[in-house]
């Protein structure tokens, strides 16, 4: 630290030095007539033995100093340039002034005509240059490739300055939400924003960040999903409707796992979950193909292809074939955690028979789950949502998809019953009494909403971060989250 406030220093007395001559270390505005990149572009398009004249700005990545002459590379946003000083041109006073007054990381602007070394690199032959912003403090060592992740993560921009890699996870980042909108807006879906801030949380079983609203004297909630009020649109008479933003879970961090996280959920009426099983195969295999080039991509070292169609399996079968447990059979509490315990499977304790049964899932059939697949009909203790399978009313018509191992969306043909919705929003109140933490509160406002009609609907609500990941082969949802949370040092 004493060695980083000593440079800090040494850099603010170049800066007062160059104040000293006159020279504005922050000037209001600079001049610009290529990017780096359009600069070799133009270079690599003119004709032989045509002049072409730039101006350059951009970050010092480096600088070589030959005596009378200096080599640098500067950067911006499309990529890096070197610039090449001659003391003889730019003038003795300015040369200098570049080789005293200037370092790395610095930020400048340079003029003058491109050629390329004996190397054939592109090059700017510097005529005049001018500094456009100096910098209090130097990159850290070993800058070109930051590794260190504590350094990482808790400071984005020391990341995204030295790993190419990192900064092309994030521009393929807002690719794929582009790519999103676009595919659904192609297909009729309206996009549209409810409230982050709710008077009662609902749509997913998850525990809510409070708040207080002092001017109403109330409290307010975070949102856990964006589904009930979405559900308000289709009864509103919008057939088709989307929502990308921000949903908030109290929850436990991890590398699956932020308490801050991008999702998208839509709702389409007359729609049931076959169509929202052959909407998302669609709708992943276009935005893969678009984004990265292919259907297929590597992720934590498997292959894994989006093609539709994907495999489609029911939850009962799901758990049969990864744990021999027949969860149709084992339809109560205690036969079924007896049963798993016996089998050696550690599980813990649940609320009730339904929650054991997704923890089962979580526990024998998800980490296997590395291409696309559908998992089908949940029990409906778990879905107060969704409507019930026709002959199978302990079922409902809900699907979750995995890849990779990743839980990565969840989906219903959607529950239009009003009487039956309050009846399931009154049964979670019996959960919540229990301990169920998770439980839904009863949402009064929503099922009004619903005695005025609802058509059938289909609805979806999925992770863009966990998409992300999969496209771009990251195993922690920290490194396709550009401000992740964390714990205190």
């Amino acid at each position: 630290m004493a060695e980083t406030n000593e440079r800090r220093e040494n850099r603010i007395e170049k800066l007062e030095a160059l104040r000293e001559r006159g020279i504005d270390p922050y000037p209001p505005r600079v001049s610009r007539t290529h990017t780096a990149q359009e600069a070799v572009e133009a270079l690599d398009a003119a004709a032989e033995g045509e002049e072409v004249s730039v101006q350059v700005v951009g970050r010092l990545l480096s600088v070589r100093v030959m005596g009378k002459s200096t080599f640098a590379h500067l950067a911006d946003g499309s990529g890096k340039i070197q610039i090449y000083l001659r003391r003889d041109v730019v003038g003795e006073e300015s040369y200098e002034v570049f080789r005293r007054q200037v370092d790395v990381a610095d930020f400048v602007q340079a003029s003058g005509v491109l050629f390329r070394t004996r190397t054939g690199e592109a090059t700017v032959r510097v005529d005049s240059w001018a500094v456009i912003s100096k910098t209090l403090r130097p990159l850290p060592e070993k800058w070109h490739g930051l590794r260190d992740v504590e350094t990482r993560y808790r400071q984005r921009y020391l990341d995204l300055i030295s790993n190419e890699q990192v900064r092309d996870i994030f521009v393929k980042r807002t690719r794929i939400v582009s790519r999103l909108r676009r595919f659904l807006d192609e297909r009729g879906y309206l996009e549209v924003e409810t409230p982050v801030l709710q008077p009662i949380y609902g749509g997913a079983a998850a525990s809510p960040f409070t708040t207080h609203h002092n001017a109403l004297d109330r409290t307010l909630y975070l949102r856990i999903a964006d589904e009930l009020y979405l559900k308000r649109l289709i009864v509103g008479g919008l057939d088709r409707v989307y929502e990308i933003g921000h949903n908030f879970r109290n929850e436990g961090i991890s590398t699956r796992h932020n308490p801050e996280f991008t999702v998208c959920e839509l709702y389409q009426a007359y729609a049931d979950y076959d169509d929202i099983m052959r909407l998302v195969e669609e709708m992943y295999c276009a935005i893969v193909t678009d984004v990265i080039g292919s259907p297929k991509v590597t992720y934590q070292g498997n292959e894994i292809d989006f093609s539709p169609p994907w495999r489609r399996v029911t939850m009962r079968d799901a758990i049969m074939d990864g744990g021999g447990l027949d969860i149709e059979a084992l339809n109560d509490y205690d036969s079924l955690y007896d049963a798993a315990t016996a089998k050696g499977i550690k599980v813990t304790p649940q609320p009730s028979w339904g929650k054991l049964v997704d923890k089962l899932l979580g526990e024998v059939v998800e980490p296997d789950l590395i291409q696309p697949t559908f998992i089908v009909d949940y029990p409906i203790e778990i879905s107060p949502l969704s409507k019930k399978k026709p002959g199978q009313p302990h079922l409902v018509e809900r699907f979750e998809y995995f890849v990779g191992g990743l839980e990565c969306g969840n989906a219903f043909s959607e529950l239009n019953d009003p009487l039956d919705q309050r009846e399931r929003f009154a049964a979670q109140q019996v959960d919540a009494a229990k301990g169920d933490e998770e439980a839904h509160p009863m949402d009064e406002d929503f099922v009004v909403a619903m005695e005025h009609g609802m058509p059938p609907t289909g609805g979806l609500g999925f992770g863009i971060d966990r998409m992300v990941m999969l496209y771009t082969g990251q195993e922690s949802i920290r490194e396709v989250s550009l401000f992740p949370q964390l714990r205190d040092r």
